[in-house]
């Protein structure tokens, strides 16, 4: 069955990269509806942008859709990894600034937001995306792909030169609330002369310590620390989950993201569909539906609510 909110849940904060304080509120939605923003600060004929692959339109270090009329909403990958980790379909989602609030710098606070308010299920079936051949695209060393599988994996792969964060891989299922224990409170990272040249680019204005692990050769600036030794792929991987559920549905799939970002993942989805016979739209009956993310969720899967 497809899943949306019991009530609304409300977020407040900058965002990472404009510095603008932002308000945001996730409504419920009715069935068949998938997740749609709507801007409150322009005009009603231009306010409603789809969370979806082909609305995603260049931007630098994330993930932002625009409409026909050139609105636009940044910096979504966390949201729609929180929305697809909840195994919530449908829902519209009110904001007043150019980018969804960073919060943490991990997709965490949704998720908390989202099991306070209670998840409520709906009578229509979930359509799922199966992965039917392989569908890999490339950009000089980096590399995403999709497998067939039963269930959503991801597989991924990082190197860096900084000591501490190195070489990392991850690979785990996301069946079963899987996304909110393993990754969702995993943070958006960089490195210290990454921080200074963004800003000297108008970027990160929003940007500290506390909403991004930062990194220095062999040292983590962040007070605390990291939350896992390898916080750093594990925020990728969360990455990949908010990206990949821009593809409108549940997808049935092994990810593999070697060294890839946001625009090589959006650049798979769209290679995948321009290939119709690599995929099918399939209905999950109870065997499939057991594995989508977010079924058998509970809030003490989170610590916080532990």
């Amino acid at each position: 069955m497809q899943n949306t909110l019991k009530s609304a849940a409300t977020f407040s904060g900058l965002g990472l990269h404009s510095g603008a304080p932002v308000r945001m509120t996730v409504n419920p939605a009715p069935e068949d509806h998938g997740i749609w923003f709507r801007h409150s600060d322009v005009a009603p004929d231009a306010a409603l942008i789809p969370a979806r692959w082909d609305a995603v339109v260049p931007s630098k270090l994330c993930t932002q859709v625009a409409n026909a009329a050139g609105t636009r909403v940044a910096t979504i990958e966390h949201l729609m990894a929180a929305l697809a980790g909840c195994g919530i379909h449908n829902a519209l989602i009110d904001i007043d600034g150019p980018e969804v609030p960073i919060l943490d710098g991990s997709a965490e606070p949704f998720v908390q937001g989202f099991l306070a308010q209670g998840i409520r299920s709906q009578a229509a079936t979930v359509r799922a995306i199966r992965i039917l051949e392989p569908v890999e695209v490339r950009d000089g060393q980096a590399v995403a792909r999709l497998d067939p599988s039963d269930m959503l994996e991801i597989d991924f792969a990082i190197d860096f030169a900084e000591v501490a964060i190195g070489r990392q891989e991850k690979r785990l299922s996301m069946a079963n609330g899987a996304f909110v224990r393993e990754l969702c409170n995993s943070r958006t990272f960089c490195r210290k002369q990454d921080v200074e040249a963004m800003r000297a680019n108008g970027l990160a204005l929003g940007g500290n310590l506390e909403n991004a692990v930062v990194f220095a050769g062999d040292q983590v600036l962040s007070p605390g620390g990291l939350r896992h030794g390898d916080e750093p792929v594990r925020h990728k991987m969360l990455d990949a989950m908010g990206d990949l559920a821009l593809a409108g549905r549940p997808i049935l799939c092994r990810y593999t993201g070697i060294r890839a970002g946001h625009a090589l993942t959006n650049r798979l989805l769209r290679t995948l569909f321009a290939r119709p016979q690599a995929f099918a739209m399939v209905d999950c009956g109870a065997q499939t539906g057991c594995n989508l993310p977010g079924v058998g969720l509970c809030r003490s899967d989170i610590p916080a609510f532990s």
